[in-house]
Order: C-alpha cells, then sequence, then structure tokens
C-alpha cells in the first residue's frame, strides 16, 4: 500500500508542475492603463476615464465570433444593406485599440462616410452631424450607445437599431417621429401636417368643397344571452308558508282526509 502511494503522489506531482509550467504570466494578460494614450480634451467623451470608455466600446461591438454583422442585417432587413462608418469613429476605436482589438477589425470592413471635421471629435458628435436634424439622407442608424439612443429619439424620422441577445432589433417609431407624420383623428394618418395644410388650400383655390357626413351610425349593443338551461341547478320547491296552514293543520285549497274508526264492540260477561 505504502508503495502504491508513493507511485500515485509523485504522478500527481508531476502533473502540478507540468501546469504550472504551461501557465502565462501575469504581464502578457494585463495591460496596464498608463500605457494607453490619453483622450483628446475636445473630445465629448472626454468627462470619462479611459477604462470607461472601454468598457462602452467593448458593449458597442461585440468581437467578430460573437456576431457577423454583414450577414445578418440583409436577412433581418430583407434587403440590400451599405454599412458605413466614419473616421472620427475610427479615430477613437483606434486610441483604445488594445482593448476593443474586434471592434477595430469590424470597423476597417465598413464604408467610410466622409465627414466635414477637420479634426477627429468623438463618435457620438460625428453621429448627430452626420444625420443631422432632419435625416435627409435616411440613414438607419445602429448604436448600443444608450445616450446617443435618447438623442435620436427626440429627432423625428431617425430608425434606431440595436442589437439584443447578440440578434439584431429594429425599434419601433419614436414619439417624434408618429407627431411628424400627424397620427391623429383630425389629420391623415399617411401626410404630414404641413402637406395636409397645403392639400386644404388647394381645395379652397380649386372649389373643392368637402362634405361632412353627419350621420351618425348606431351600433346595436348585444344584450346578455340567457344561461344554458343544462348548467342550471333545477329549482327547489318551496315549502307552504306557516301563515297559510290552519289550525286544523290543513292548508287552503285542500281537503281533509278522513279516517275510518272501527267501532269495536266489547262483550260483557
Amino acid at each position: 500500500m505504502d508503495s502504491k502511494y508513493r507511485r500515485n503522489g509523485r504522478l500527481i506531482d508531476i502533473v502540478d508542475e507540468e501546469w504550472k509550467a504551461e501557465q502565462l504570466p501575469d504581464e502578457d494578460i494585463l495591460v496596464p492603463l498608463d500605457e494607453l494614450p490619453d483622450p483628446e480634451a475636445d473630445s465629448a467623451d472626454s468627462h470619462l476615464t479611459l477604462k470607461e470608455q472601454s468598457m462602452r466600446w467593448q458593449e458597442n461591438f461585440p468581437e467578430p465570433e460573437h456576431i457577423n454583422v454583414r450577414e445578418q442585417l440583409p436577412k433581418y432587413l430583407n434587403g440590400n444593406v451599405k454599412l458605413l462608418t466614419t473616421r472620427c469613429i475610427i479615430k477613437e476605436t483606434e486610441k483604445i485599440a488594445k482593448k476593443t482589438h474586434g471592434a477595430l477589425t469590424i470597423l476597417k470592413q465598413f464604408g467610410i462616410h466622409e465627414c466635414d471635421h477637420k479634426e477627429p471629435v468623438s463618435g457620438a458628435q460625428c453621429i448627430l452631424s452626420m444625420i443631422g436634424k432632419g435625416n435627409q439622407k435616411h440613414y438607419i442608424l445602429s448604436t448600443q450607445d444608450r445616450d446617443l439612443q435618447e438623442k435620436m429619439r427626440n429627432r423625428a424620422g431617425v430608425p434606431l437599431l440595436y442589437l439584443h441577445n447578440k440578434s439584431p432589433t429594429l425599434e419601433k417609431p419614436s414619439k417624434a417621429s408618429y407627431d411628424k407624420v400627424g397620427h391623429s383623428l383630425e389629420t391623415n394618418p399617411f401626410i404630414s401636417e404641413a402637406q395636409n395644410e397645403t392639400l386644404k388650400k388647394i381645395k379652397k383655390a380649386l372649389g373643392v368643397e368637402e362634405t361632412v357626413d353627419n350621420t351618425k351610425v348606431i351600433i346595436k349593443k348585444k344584450k346578455p344571452k340567457n344561461p344554458n338551461p343544462l348548467s342550471c341547478k333545477k329549482k327547489k320547491k318551496k315549502p307552504a308558508d306557516r301563515q297559510t296552514i290552519k289550525k286544523d293543520g290543513v292548508a287552503e285549497g285542500k281537503v281533509r282526509k278522513r279516517k275510518k274508526i272501527n267501532d269495536k264492540i266489547t262483550a260483557v260477561v
């Protein structure tokens, strides 16, 4: 037993030594934050620390092996999709490329939209200037930045696309988009308020009068239906009230039956 135990113990020690030899040193895994370049002072995200910027980029751009945007977006939108980015976004990603190597690899595969910034600004600020107030070029914004999404919801006509559990999701139109289109009972839901006013002026100039139909359609209310008789309990017969019973124990409307009494003759001896 002692020799067997020593032999097994020696094998365990050899495996332990080999496992320790295969481990990588800590300095090869961890990257000091001091070695990364500082963000520019004029950037919109300059108030964030370098670690917070790195975490934001990791959330916005997942690793390439997790999702293939170029293949999934055309299937999801059921059409051809042209993916674009800007030079400002690429410059911002290169600053923290050690932490977001996958995001930088994805960005280099997209087309570049030429922005008007001579000096690079933050990615969010570049996108805001790219889309503008009215989104005249009909861009679809795809971002995971919550602050940027909230700003775009206040602008009408900007579709938002984001990732939910590694799958693309198109958000429903915002309230600002509904207000601009004119979804109300008084206006046409398919035209805007400005178009509706122009249409009224043209009708007035041509002498076309709008006929208002004042006839009201009377909708009959559905009456409650009777219950199913098969599912109802049968009514129990109520006993006669005590007040209707006479003193002799006979109820009203009934005849008392008489009992025959056999007269017994007793013999007296």
